[in-house]
């Protein structure tokens, strides 16, 4: 199951107590003995380069560190609360949950950020000792650890993303560009999460993205609506696949330009991200038919269309190399 929002809650531990306690030896003079307690544990989030999903966290939303020891006689310091660290998956967004500030954005392997401090340790009678008391018949008491609510999003770090309306063949092309074998069926909204594959073409690789098919009014929530729209807002390119049949009787120059407008609402720098347009489904008489003047049209728009057939692996070739061409173009 792909999950790629949870809210957590975390506590870190709370500081131990500081010991009262005084020397007891035989013909010597006692004095304040007292340790110090321990420092609670702290809770980390960890970025694991393994992982690809949040759904541990939606099972497991509460964490909780270790308090630190209370201290102890003949000065022994209480030991300190093991530290709790929380692995999350690369391209993770921790917001606050209350007030929603930004509180990091975690992208590379092994990153690592604290999110709730562990209370400090009280001090014990012998550490409070002064020349103005000498012998304190008291000591602190450990600190509480931070309670912090969490809201955490996963954004996909791909290269490449991939849009399109529902079965105009995304599946279908990552499938047959990748090694990703994601659900391909018939009928629309197939794909209910996101799919990621690694495309290789001579000695290089970068990633691709296959984002569930958009619909008029995804950025306000239409069917599959923006829930999965942030995963493609790391990518550098976009690979707009359209059905040259038309999706719901619709031309496939309007389908084009409906998604593209999605984009725009959505967020206008998405919108004007590189795109390499793909005409899909040229292994039928229809889209054939469709296809010359859907060409003239997006060329007079400044758009290069590859015509292609995910089924059958027609034109695979050529779409490989202008899209390694442009990531080459873009520093990748």
């Amino acid at each position: 199951m792909f999950i790629d929002r949870v809210t957590i809650f975390a506590k870190a531990g709370n500081g131990g107590n500081g010991c009262i306690a005084f020397a007891r030896q035989k013909h010597r003079r006692g004095g304040p003995d007292g340790g110090d307690g321990g420092r609670g544990g702290s809770i980390f989030l960890e970025v694991n380069k393994r992982l690809r999903t949040l759904i541990d966290l939606r099972y497991h939303p509460h964490y909780r560190a270790r308090n630190g020891a209370h201290g102890k006689g003949k000065r022994k310091s209480g030991k300190k609360g093991e530290d709790l660290i929380i692995k999350v998956p690369p391209g993770t967004v921790v917001k606050n949950r209350k007030s929603k500030e930004f509180v990091v954005d975690l992208i590379e392997p092994g990153q690592r950020i604290l999110i709730a401090q562990g209370g400090r340790g009280g001090k014990g009678n012998a550490s409070l000792a002064s020349s103005l008391n000498p012998a304190p018949r008291f000591a602190e008491e450990g600190e509480a650890g931070e309670e912090r609510e969490l809201e955490l999003e996963l954004k996909l770090i791909a290269d490449v993303g991939l849009v399109g309306y529902p079965n105009s063949g995304k599946s279908t092309l990552l499938a047959s560009l990748t090694r990703a074998r994601p659900k391909i069926a018939p009928y629309p909204f197939t794909t209910l999460s996101p799919n990621l594959g690694v495309v290789s073409y001579r000695g290089r690789e970068f990633t691709l993205a296959d984002v569930p098919g958009l619909i008029e009014g995804a950025h306000r929530g239409k069917g599959l609506g923006d829930d999965f729209l942030r995963h493609i807002e790391r990518t550098r390119l976009l690979i707009h696949i359209v059905d040259l049949t038309g999706y719901e009787g619709n031309p496939p120059l309007s389908n084009f330009q409906a998604i593209n407008e999605e984009l725009r609402a959505y967020d206008p720098l998405l919108f004007e991200r590189p795109q390499i347009v793909v005409a899909n489904k040229m292994d039928l008489r229809e889209a054939r038919e469709n296809f010359p003047r859907f060409q003239r049209e997006l060329r007079g728009q400044g758009y290069k269309v590859y015509p292609i057939s995910a089924l059958t692996g027609e034109g695979r070739g050529e779409l490989k190399r202008a899209i390694a061409r442009e990531m080459e173009r873009l520093g990748k």
